[in-house]
Protein backbone atom coordinates (compact mmCIF):
# COMPACT_ATOMS: atom_id res chain seq x y z
CA UNK A 1 0.00 0.00 0.00
CA UNK A 2 1.82 3.45 -0.95
CA UNK A 3 2.22 5.51 1.75
CA UNK A 4 -0.01 8.75 2.12
CA UNK A 5 1.43 12.36 2.87
CA UNK A 6 0.34 12.16 6.63
CA UNK A 7 2.44 8.75 6.33
CA UNK A 8 5.50 10.73 5.06
CA UNK A 9 5.28 13.84 7.42
CA UNK A 10 4.92 11.44 10.27
CA UNK A 11 8.24 9.27 9.34
CA UNK A 12 10.01 12.56 8.90
CA UNK A 13 8.64 13.84 12.36
CA UNK A 14 9.47 10.72 14.17
CA UNK A 15 13.10 10.81 12.55
CA UNK A 16 13.78 14.48 13.66
CA UNK A 17 12.64 13.43 17.04
CA UNK A 18 15.16 10.42 17.30
CA UNK A 19 17.83 13.28 16.85
CA UNK A 20 16.73 15.04 20.09
CA UNK A 21 16.57 11.67 21.71
CA UNK A 22 20.13 11.04 20.98
CA UNK A 23 21.52 14.56 22.50
CA UNK A 24 18.76 13.43 25.34
CA UNK A 25 20.32 10.06 26.26
CA UNK A 26 24.00 11.58 26.11
CA UNK A 27 23.08 14.31 28.62
CA UNK A 28 20.70 12.32 30.83
CA UNK A 29 21.88 8.88 30.81
CA UNK A 30 19.11 6.47 30.88
CA UNK A 31 18.67 4.57 34.03
CA UNK A 32 20.37 1.26 35.23
CA UNK A 33 18.20 -1.84 34.99
CA UNK A 34 18.45 -4.38 37.44
CA UNK A 35 20.01 -8.01 36.86
CA UNK A 36 19.89 -9.62 40.13
CA UNK A 37 17.17 -12.01 38.31
CA UNK A 38 18.91 -12.74 35.39
CA UNK A 39 20.72 -15.81 34.25
CA UNK A 40 23.50 -14.63 32.28
CA UNK A 41 25.59 -16.93 29.62
CA UNK A 42 28.83 -15.49 29.20
CA UNK A 43 30.72 -17.63 26.02
CA UNK A 44 34.46 -17.78 26.04
CA UNK A 45 34.70 -16.85 29.82
CA UNK A 46 38.26 -18.26 30.63
CA UNK A 47 40.34 -15.29 30.31
CA UNK A 48 40.34 -11.93 28.74
CA UNK A 49 37.47 -9.90 28.38
CA UNK A 50 34.56 -12.64 28.54
CA UNK A 51 36.21 -13.52 32.07
CA UNK A 52 35.88 -9.73 33.37
CA UNK A 53 32.15 -9.83 31.82
CA UNK A 54 31.43 -12.80 33.52
CA UNK A 55 32.89 -11.49 37.18
CA UNK A 56 31.79 -8.01 36.54
CA UNK A 57 27.73 -9.14 36.23
CA UNK A 58 28.66 -11.78 39.31
CA UNK A 59 28.98 -8.89 41.70
CA UNK A 60 25.76 -7.39 40.24
CA UNK A 61 23.73 -10.83 42.23
CA UNK A 62 22.83 -12.08 38.90
CA UNK A 63 23.16 -16.19 38.28
CA UNK A 64 25.96 -16.36 36.17
CA UNK A 65 26.87 -19.54 33.66
CA UNK A 66 30.26 -19.38 31.68
CA UNK A 67 31.05 -21.63 28.58
CA UNK A 68 34.83 -22.27 27.68
CA UNK A 69 36.11 -24.82 25.29
CA UNK A 70 38.98 -24.58 27.48
CA UNK A 71 37.71 -26.23 31.40
CA UNK A 72 39.95 -25.55 33.75
CA UNK A 73 40.27 -21.66 32.99
CA UNK A 74 36.21 -21.94 32.78
CA UNK A 75 36.03 -23.13 36.12
CA UNK A 76 38.55 -20.63 37.48
CA UNK A 77 36.15 -18.23 36.47
CA UNK A 78 33.17 -19.55 38.25
CA UNK A 79 35.31 -20.47 41.40
CA UNK A 80 35.92 -16.90 41.69
CA UNK A 81 32.80 -15.55 41.44
CA UNK A 82 31.52 -18.27 43.69
CA UNK A 83 34.33 -16.93 46.15
CA UNK A 84 33.23 -13.31 46.26
CA UNK A 85 29.62 -14.17 46.98
CA UNK A 86 28.31 -14.92 43.51
CA UNK A 87 26.86 -17.96 41.81
CA UNK A 88 28.00 -19.38 39.15
CA UNK A 89 28.05 -22.72 36.86
CA UNK A 90 30.60 -23.49 34.58
CA UNK A 91 30.19 -26.12 31.23
CA UNK A 92 32.73 -27.09 29.05
CA UNK A 93 31.63 -26.48 25.37
CA UNK A 94 32.87 -25.88 21.82
CA UNK A 95 30.79 -23.44 20.73
CA UNK A 96 31.76 -24.12 16.70
CA UNK A 97 29.87 -27.32 17.34
CA UNK A 98 26.07 -26.88 16.59
CA UNK A 99 25.39 -30.27 18.31
CA UNK A 100 27.54 -29.89 21.72
CA UNK A 101 25.61 -26.26 21.76
CA UNK A 102 22.42 -28.24 21.90
CA UNK A 103 23.21 -30.46 24.47
CA UNK A 104 25.19 -28.41 27.10
CA UNK A 105 22.22 -25.82 26.26
CA UNK A 106 19.56 -28.36 27.35
CA UNK A 107 21.86 -28.99 30.65
CA UNK A 108 21.75 -25.21 31.60
CA UNK A 109 18.42 -25.17 30.81
CA UNK A 110 17.49 -28.23 33.41
CA UNK A 111 20.49 -27.09 35.53
CA UNK A 112 19.86 -23.58 35.88
CA UNK A 113 17.14 -22.05 34.47
CA UNK A 114 16.17 -20.08 30.85
CA UNK A 115 19.05 -18.04 29.88
CA UNK A 116 17.94 -14.15 29.55
CA UNK A 117 21.18 -12.41 29.05
CA UNK A 118 23.54 -14.28 26.19
CA UNK A 119 26.76 -12.15 25.84
CA UNK A 120 28.43 -14.04 22.58
CA UNK A 121 32.15 -13.12 23.52
CA UNK A 122 34.24 -16.15 22.12
CA UNK A 123 36.63 -14.86 19.81
CA UNK A 124 39.84 -16.05 17.92
CA UNK A 125 42.44 -13.97 15.81
CA UNK A 126 45.36 -15.30 13.75
CA UNK A 127 46.47 -11.89 12.64
CA UNK A 128 48.42 -12.89 9.26
CA UNK A 129 48.26 -11.67 5.77
CA UNK A 130 45.90 -13.38 3.23
CA UNK A 131 48.17 -15.20 1.09
CA UNK A 132 49.89 -16.38 4.53
CA UNK A 133 46.73 -17.82 6.31
CA UNK A 134 46.05 -21.72 5.68
CA UNK A 135 42.51 -22.49 4.86
CA UNK A 136 41.68 -24.23 8.61
CA UNK A 137 42.93 -20.66 10.08
CA UNK A 138 39.82 -19.29 7.90
CA UNK A 139 37.70 -21.62 8.33
CA UNK A 140 38.37 -21.33 12.27
CA UNK A 141 38.07 -17.20 12.41
CA UNK A 142 34.33 -17.94 11.00
CA UNK A 143 33.44 -21.04 13.30
CA UNK A 144 34.42 -19.33 16.07
CA UNK A 145 33.49 -15.95 15.35
CA UNK A 146 30.58 -15.43 13.24
CA UNK A 147 28.98 -19.21 13.04
CA UNK A 148 29.08 -19.67 16.58
CA UNK A 149 26.45 -16.99 17.08
CA UNK A 150 23.87 -18.46 14.88
CA UNK A 151 24.25 -21.07 17.09
CA UNK A 152 23.89 -19.93 20.34
CA UNK A 153 21.20 -17.52 20.21
CA UNK A 154 19.29 -20.01 18.06
CA UNK A 155 19.52 -22.41 20.87
CA UNK A 156 18.15 -19.34 23.73
CA UNK A 157 16.38 -17.19 21.87
CA UNK A 158 13.30 -19.30 21.91
CA UNK A 159 12.29 -18.67 25.57
CA UNK A 160 13.48 -15.57 25.39
CA UNK A 161 10.61 -15.06 22.29
CA UNK A 162 7.72 -16.91 24.57
CA UNK A 163 8.70 -14.92 27.79
CA UNK A 164 8.97 -11.29 25.24
CA UNK A 165 12.07 -10.81 28.17
CA UNK A 166 15.87 -10.96 26.66
CA UNK A 167 18.99 -9.67 25.85
CA UNK A 168 21.32 -10.81 23.09
CA UNK A 169 25.00 -8.64 23.23
CA UNK A 170 26.98 -9.24 20.17
CA UNK A 171 31.45 -8.58 21.37
CA UNK A 172 31.99 -7.81 17.88
CA UNK A 173 35.43 -5.05 17.07
CA UNK A 174 36.00 -1.56 15.79
CA UNK A 175 37.70 -3.98 13.11
CA UNK A 176 33.33 -4.50 11.95
CA UNK A 177 33.63 -1.00 11.27
CA UNK A 178 37.21 -0.10 9.82
CA UNK A 179 38.99 -3.34 7.88
CA UNK A 180 43.10 -2.91 8.14
CA UNK A 181 45.84 -4.90 7.12
CA UNK A 182 46.33 -8.60 8.24
CA UNK A 183 42.98 -8.86 9.63
CA UNK A 184 41.07 -10.04 6.76
CA UNK A 185 39.67 -13.42 8.46
CA UNK A 186 38.99 -11.12 11.17
CA UNK A 187 37.50 -7.95 10.46
CA UNK A 188 35.29 -10.12 7.97
CA UNK A 189 34.37 -11.90 10.77
CA UNK A 190 33.52 -9.38 12.90
CA UNK A 191 31.62 -7.66 10.02
CA UNK A 192 29.40 -10.69 10.06
CA UNK A 193 28.50 -10.59 13.14
CA UNK A 194 27.64 -6.83 13.14
CA UNK A 195 25.23 -7.18 10.47
CA UNK A 196 24.03 -10.63 12.22
CA UNK A 197 23.04 -8.94 14.74
CA UNK A 198 21.44 -5.80 13.36
CA UNK A 199 19.42 -8.61 11.41
CA UNK A 200 18.23 -10.03 14.17
CA UNK A 201 16.99 -6.94 15.60
CA UNK A 202 14.78 -6.49 12.60
CA UNK A 203 13.62 -10.07 13.20
CA UNK A 204 12.98 -8.80 17.16
CA UNK A 205 11.12 -6.23 15.89
CA UNK A 206 8.90 -8.31 13.43
CA UNK A 207 7.88 -10.72 16.03
CA UNK A 208 6.56 -7.75 17.79
CA UNK A 209 8.86 -8.67 21.05
CA UNK A 210 9.75 -5.19 22.79
CA UNK A 211 10.91 -7.19 25.87
CA UNK A 212 14.00 -8.63 23.51
CA UNK A 213 17.13 -6.08 23.43
CA UNK A 214 20.09 -6.55 21.23
CA UNK A 215 23.44 -5.18 22.12
CA UNK A 216 26.67 -4.59 19.74
CA UNK A 217 30.33 -4.37 21.41
CA UNK A 218 33.03 -2.50 19.04
CA UNK A 219 36.10 -2.59 20.93
CA UNK A 220 39.28 -1.03 20.14
CA UNK A 221 42.27 -3.11 20.76
CA UNK A 222 42.22 -4.93 24.07
CA UNK A 223 45.31 -6.33 25.92
CA UNK A 224 44.33 -10.15 26.44
CA UNK A 225 46.95 -11.90 24.48
CA UNK A 226 45.42 -12.32 21.00
CA UNK A 227 46.74 -9.42 19.68
CA UNK A 228 50.66 -9.73 20.21
CA UNK A 229 51.80 -6.54 17.58
CA UNK A 230 49.34 -3.84 17.91
CA UNK A 231 50.04 -0.40 15.67
CA UNK A 232 48.23 2.57 18.32
CA UNK A 233 48.49 6.27 17.34
CA UNK A 234 50.04 8.41 20.07
CA UNK A 235 46.38 9.28 20.60
CA UNK A 236 45.33 5.74 21.81
CA UNK A 237 46.64 3.30 24.27
CA UNK A 238 46.19 -0.70 24.67
CA UNK A 239 42.24 -1.23 26.53
CA UNK A 240 42.70 -3.30 29.48
CA UNK A 241 40.30 -6.52 29.70
CA UNK A 242 38.93 -5.16 32.92
CA UNK A 243 38.05 -1.77 32.02
CA UNK A 244 36.32 -2.79 28.49
CA UNK A 245 34.25 -5.65 30.46
CA UNK A 246 32.86 -2.10 32.34
CA UNK A 247 31.65 -0.53 29.55
CA UNK A 248 29.79 -3.76 28.21
CA UNK A 249 27.82 -3.99 31.13
CA UNK A 250 26.98 -0.29 31.93
CA UNK A 251 25.63 -0.47 28.12
CA UNK A 252 23.94 -3.57 28.75
CA UNK A 253 22.60 -2.24 31.84
CA UNK A 254 21.39 0.96 30.22
CA UNK A 255 20.05 -1.37 27.00
CA UNK A 256 22.31 0.70 24.60
CA UNK A 257 22.01 -0.78 20.99
CA UNK A 258 25.61 0.15 19.84
CA UNK A 259 28.66 0.60 22.38
CA UNK A 260 32.14 1.47 20.88
CA UNK A 261 34.96 1.24 23.65
CA UNK A 262 36.62 3.34 24.62
CA UNK A 263 33.03 5.92 23.71
CA UNK A 264 35.29 8.58 21.72
CA UNK A 265 35.35 6.12 19.04
CA UNK A 266 31.59 7.07 18.19
CA UNK A 267 33.05 10.28 16.89
CA UNK A 268 35.79 8.33 14.48
CA UNK A 269 32.25 6.39 13.43
CA UNK A 270 29.84 9.50 12.69
CA UNK A 271 33.11 11.49 10.90
CA UNK A 272 33.77 8.18 8.61
CA UNK A 273 29.84 8.40 7.31
CA UNK A 274 30.43 11.71 5.77
CA UNK A 275 33.95 11.64 4.69
CA UNK A 276 34.75 10.40 1.07
CA UNK A 277 36.37 7.44 0.27
CA UNK A 278 39.56 9.14 -0.61
CA UNK A 279 39.42 11.16 2.65
CA UNK A 280 38.71 7.95 4.74
CA UNK A 281 42.06 6.42 2.48
CA UNK A 282 43.73 9.46 3.53
CA UNK A 283 42.20 9.23 7.36
CA UNK A 284 43.55 5.78 7.94
CA UNK A 285 46.96 5.97 6.60
CA UNK A 286 47.42 9.14 8.72
CA UNK A 287 46.19 7.41 11.96
CA UNK A 288 48.52 4.27 10.59
CA UNK A 289 45.91 1.97 13.32
CA UNK A 290 46.51 -1.43 12.79
CA UNK A 291 48.62 -4.56 13.91
CA UNK A 292 51.47 -5.93 11.92
CA UNK A 293 51.45 -9.47 10.95
CA UNK A 294 51.91 -12.07 14.10
CA UNK A 295 51.66 -15.40 12.19
CA UNK A 296 53.68 -16.52 9.00
CA UNK A 297 53.96 -19.67 7.51
CA UNK A 298 57.27 -21.26 7.72
CA UNK A 299 59.37 -20.68 5.16
CA UNK A 300 56.84 -17.61 3.64
CA UNK A 301 58.51 -14.32 2.35
CA UNK A 302 57.96 -11.29 4.15
CA UNK A 303 55.58 -8.88 2.34
CA UNK A 304 54.97 -5.15 3.26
Amino acid sequence: MAASVKDVLTLIAQIILSYFEVVFRLVFKPAKRSVERDIILVTGAGHGIGREIALAFGRLGAKIVVWDINKEANQATADQIFNTGGEATAYECDVTDPEAVRRVGELVRKDVGDVTILVNNAGILHGGALLDLEDSQIKKTFAVNTLAHFWTVREFLPAMVENNYGHVVTIASMAAKMGVAYLTDYSSSKWAVYGFTESLRDEVRRMERPGIKTSIVCPHFVDTGMTKFPKLSKFERFLTPEETASAVVEGVLRQDEVIYVPSSKTLLVILDKFLTRKAQHLLYAFMDIGIDPQYRPTGSKKVE
